[in-house]
């Protein structure tokens, strides 16, 4: 009895969803086909997906993680206006402040009290952002990678549209369907595009706003260029070929940010997320010099609890032998570390180190 009121519920928040984005006025790309478009709809290169069975099934068998209901936490220091090289500000979730060659970006900006279609229903964060919205530098330009409410959130776009007027750069359809909210300043790239120093790059996920819209819009992580030493930022991504060739292709990367949350139960979140070893692996294969990890600790939204993404890549950091200090854990204690794959607390900023590789004289490659 108490699996099918489950499953009635799980129905009507479908439904509910669906009619919400009827109402708003979704977008979806429209365009010619691809290697991974159909003309209707993105796919990924691996066909690994979650399907709606396999989603009502996780519903149904959930055992989530412990997660407190509030986390109390002090912001961090405000950022400093302008960096000439590169820094990096994990304000929490996927939302981070990356400052290279004088510019200042936000990756998928969160700052609502909810990542849903609504804000009185929804995953709810468990804790406040780790860099106050008022403490921002002026932000020059914003990389939203897909569509999903924990990384595209509108409410948060607006704020900064009205504050700074950034540039958005996104993969193709996010940027019609911020215009519905009256976002404006984007600009869409498939995967492989480049606008100025961005390229968009592959990402083995979906898209979705509800049950109707799945894969309309595409899905992505970034390649900020520069000459000292390219950034990558993933997005959301579960394992695939995609971080080999973005290492052949843009080699070096001084600086990845990896996800590590949301990746229990892994029978169910393999295809869309990577778990903290993988992250570890892709730190490797992409040839990283330095990684820091992102998309933990502020909102519940596997059966992962606020605590294992972290335990579970020290963990894998500890067999692969790396040793050092990266940081304190929220009680201020020191915290055995993991080499150059950082755990930032949630508003620490810290300036990457130079990019070893980079002979004198040379400047970052970028082959297409």
């Amino acid at each position: 009895m108490r699996r099918t009121k489950k499953a009635l519920a799980i129905v009507a928040a479908a439904g509910a969803a669906i009619a919400i984005e009827k109402a708003f006025g979704t977008r979806r790309h429209a365009g010619p086909p691809s290697d991974h478009f159909d003309g209707e709809r993105f796919f990924n290169t691996d066909p690994a997906r979650q399907g709606e069975g396999s989603f009502i099934k996780w519903m149904l068998t959930r055992d989530r993680g412990a997660w407190p209901k509030w986390i109390e936490s002090t912001p961090g220091p405000k950022p400093p206006e302008r960096v000439d090289d590169l820094r990096l500000t994990f304000i929490n979730h996927s939302t981070t402040l990356i400052q290279i060659d004088g510019l200042n970006i936000l990756t998928d900006p969160v700052y609502s009290p909810r990542v849903s279609p609504v804000q009185f229903a929804g995953p709810k964060r468990h804790r406040a952002p780790g860099i106050r919205f008022r403490d921002l530098p002026p932000i020059d330009l914003v990389l939203v990678s897909h569509n999903h409410y924990d990384h595209l959130d509108t409410g948060t776009l607006h704020r900064l549209q009205w504050r700074h007027s950034p540039r958005i750069v996104t993969p193709l359809g996010n940027g019609k369907l911020m215009a519905r909210f009256g976002i404006v300043n984007a600009t869409e790239l498939d995967w492989w595009q480049r606008s100025e120093n961005i390229t968009v790059v592959p990402a083995q996920h979906f898209s979705a706003r509800a049950m109707s819209d799945r894969d309309r819009n595409l899905w992505g992580g970034f390649i900020i260029h520069s000459d000292r030493g390219n950034v990558f930022f993933a997005g959301d991504t579960g394992w695939g070929g995609h971080f080999a060739e973005i290492a052949r292709r843009y080699t070096p990367i001084r600086l990845a940010l990896l996800p590590i949350g949301a990746y229990q139960p892994r029978w169910f979140m393999r295809p869309a997320h990577i778990d903290p070893e993988e992250a570890l692996e892709a730190h490797r294969v992409l040839g990283a010099q330095t990684s820091a990890a992102i998309h933990f600790g502020t909102f519940a939204l596997g059966d992962d609890g606020e605590l294992d993404p972290v335990r579970d890549l020290e963990e894998a950091m500890e067999v692969a032998g790396r040793e050092s200090l990266v940081g304190n854990d929220p009680t201020g204690d020191p915290r055995p570390a993991i080499g150059d794959f950082w755990i930032l607390n949630h508003g620490e900023g810290r300036d990457v180190p130079q990019c070893e590789r980079l002979a004198p004289g040379r400047t970052a490659s970028s082959t297409t």
